[in-house]
């Protein structure tokens, strides 16, 4: 049985849409997009799903807490599920918030940075990272997310580039979804589950 770890923030952990701050809506495993991948790709994958909501690639978040910060905690949830077959990353989303004022290609670094530490701990056989879709400032997360429109663009070409220069395939997320317009960071079910499907056939693609 093949082994796909699912490392991601709220957009892999489930939070639906949220109206405000203080909603926190969550869609049911079979929802999620790592459920509905699983689900296609059927028996013989074991799918172990990783989604922290406010996951950082690799920066300490001085509001929400440093231990969002998804380099942190990579080792160890590694070598927790160890073997693995397959690593996909959909990290970034929150590397845009105003507070970190970072450009693509410093988020796209970040990813890169957790590729690395994939590839020297020697656990990990492949890798996937998917971009994901741009963010919109939207709803109650918008001067959370100010600028983050901006800052997205271009995000998708750098990921792809240091995707590639890490040895791991690459999907945009953004090509076949769009954030919700509620708060226009998290997803439908609708896109977890056009997403799921996708990211299914690209698993197949790599396992080929």
């Amino acid at each position: 049985m093949r082994r796909i770890l699912c490392y991601g923030d709220s957009n892999t952990f489930g939070t639906g849409p949220m109206a405000t701050l203080a909603d926190d809506p969550i869609l049911s495993k079979a929802e999620r997009w790592a459920g509905v991948m699983a689900a296609d790709l059927g028996d013989g994958w074991d799918v172990v799903v990783e989604g922290l909501p406010g996951r950082t690639t690799v920066f300490d978040d001085p509001v929400e807490g440093e231990y969002r910060n998804g380099f942190r905690s990579f080792r160890a949830i590694l070598e927790s599920h160890r073997p693995i077959d397959l690593l996909i990353v959909m990290l970034g989303t929150n590397d845009l918030k105003q507070r970190f004022n970072l450009g693509p290609q410093d988020v796209a670094l970040g990813v890169a940075r957790l590729l690395i530490e994939a590839r020297k701990l020697d656990i990990v056989d492949r890798m996937l990272v998917i971009s994901p879709a741009p963010v919109r400032e939207r709803g109650d997360l918008a001067e959370i997310f100010r600028g983050a429109e901006a800052r997205t663009v271009g995000l998708s070409d750098q990921m792809a580039r240091f995707a590639g220069e890490n040895g791991a395939a690459f999907l945009d997320a953004g090509a076949h979804i769009a954030v919700d317009e509620a708060d226009g960071v998290h997803l439908s079910s609708e896109s977890h589950a056009i997403l799921g499907r996708v990211v299914a056939g690209k698993v197949r693609d790599i396992f080929a």
